[in-house]
C-alpha cells in the first residue's frame, strides 16, 4: 500500500498543495520539529528571509536524513513566517522545495508575530512517511 495525497472533489485543487495525506499502516511516520535559518551553532544565518527560509528547510532536510528519510518523503509542512518578515523572499525561496510534481504534500502557512529564536523570519516543521522494505 502507498501513502497517498489527495485532491477530493469539492475542495481546491492546487498544484502547490494538497489537502489530505494517507499514511497506511506499518509505514514509519518521522516529525521533524521547527527549524529555523540557523547554523549547526545556532547563529541566524542572515537578516534575509529569503536566505533564512533556505537554511531553514536545509535544516529540515538535514533532520529527515537522519532519520533515513528526504524532502521527497514529506507529506506536511508548517511554515511559520514572522509578521515583519518579507513575505514574497521568505516563501518564495522555499515554494518550490516544500512543492513536488505529481501529489504535493500538504503545507499549512501562518504569519505570527515572533518566533523563539532571536532574530528568526521563518520556522518550518515537517511530517514525513516512509515505507520500510516489506510494509
Amino acid at each position: 500500500m502507498d501513502i497517498s495525497l489527495l485532491q477530493p472533489a469539492g475542495l481546491v485543487v492546487s498544484p502547490a498543495f494538497s489537502q489530505v495525506a494517507v499514511v497506511p499502516p506499518g509505514a514509519t511516520t518521522i516529525y521533524v520539529g521547527g527549524q529555523n535559518g540557523v547554523d549547526e551553532t545556532g547563529e541566524v544565518v542572515s537578516a534575509d528571509a529569503g536566505e533564512q527560509s533556505l537554511r531553514a528547510v536545509e535544516n529540515a532536510r538535514i533532520a529527515l536524513e537522519a532519520a533515513g528519510a528526504g524532502l521527497e518523503d514529506v507529506i506536511g509542512w508548517t511554515v511559520l513566517i514572522r509578521q515583519d518578515a518579507d513575505l514574497r523572499a521568505a516563501y518564495g525561496a522555499v515554494a518550490s522545495k516544500l512543492a513536488r510534481e505529481g501529489a504535493p504534500p500538504l503545507v499549512t502557512t501562518a504569519i505570527v508575530a515572533g518566533l523563539g529564536v532571536p532574530g528568526a523570519l521563518i520556522e518550518v516543521s515537517a511530517v514525513a512517511a516512509v515505507i520500510r522494505d516489506g510494509v
